[in-house]
């Protein structure tokens, strides 16, 4: 890591590149650096979304975060780990309660 990049990523995302029973994560931290920057700058980005489905639209905070979780699996623009992360990290800038991405197959 070199002295211009500040960016501190966090460890949750960190452990997305850490498989069970593992304690190195499985790629490059410039790799994961990158990918964490897309995720962070989604979940920035999806904010305006989130509040404009929830006012807009009616919908329960939970119903917009399995939303966009939907909307971001199926764009493949970020994997399922990612877009989980992508969505939890939604719902800590909203203030809203954590994303369960379960909470419907129950």
């Amino acid at each position: 890591m070199t002295d211009e990049n500040q960016i501190v990523v966090p460890r949750s995302f960190i452990d997305l590149f850490v498989p069970p029973g593992r304690i190195k994560p499985t790629e490059p931290y410039q790799q994961i650096l990158t990918r964490y920057e897309l995720c962070e700058d989604l979940a920035q980005m999806l904010t305006e979304t989130a509040s404009a489905q929830l006012f807009d639209l009616g919908l329960a905070q939970s119903d917009v975060l399995e939303r966009i979780h939907a909307g971001l699996t199926e764009a493949d623009l970020v994997d399922q780990a990612e877009a989980q992360w992508v969505v939890r990290r939604l719902a800590e800038l909203q203030g809203w309660e954590p994303f369960d991405p379960d909470r419907g197959e129950q």
